[in-house]
């Protein structure tokens, strides 16, 4: 059996790292480099997982930020093992995890229970 793989996107930690800690910082020196996107769309690069990028604008963020592909992008099991499910629902750490980066840790909903109402 393949594992599957999702990836963790570390643009955020990289810039907080790099002491850039709005998404303004990244226009400016996207746009020197040839990469036009509005304000939305860098704050939603900083902030979200991208499912497509392109190459060229991934070039740029390297550039920009002084750091390697694997810097950005880290390698994480997808959630359709047992293991990375438990994680996600706050039992766990998936492999490799850090425990409280994964997800919200002790904090975990109650089930509620649902009864008919008596007259």
């Amino acid at each position: 059996m393949t594992a599957k793989l999702d990836y963790r996107w570390r643009l955020r930690e990289v810039m907080a790292e790099r002491g850039l800690f709005s998404t303004t910082d990244l226009r400016g020196p996207l746009t020197e480099r040839g990469i036009d996107l509005s304000a939305s769309q860098v704050y939603r690069l900083v902030v979200e997982k991208p499912e497509r990028l392109s190459l060229r604008t991934l070039m740029a963020l390297l550039d920009i930020l002084g750091c390697q592909m694997t810097d950005l992008i880290v390698p994480v099991a997808a959630a359709g093992s047992g293991r990375a499910r438990k994680a996600a629902a706050g039992g766990g750490t998936p492999a490799g995890g850090r425990g409280a980066e994964a997800g919200v840790g002790e904090l975990r909903p109650r089930r509620a229970r649902v009864t008919p109402n008596q007259p």
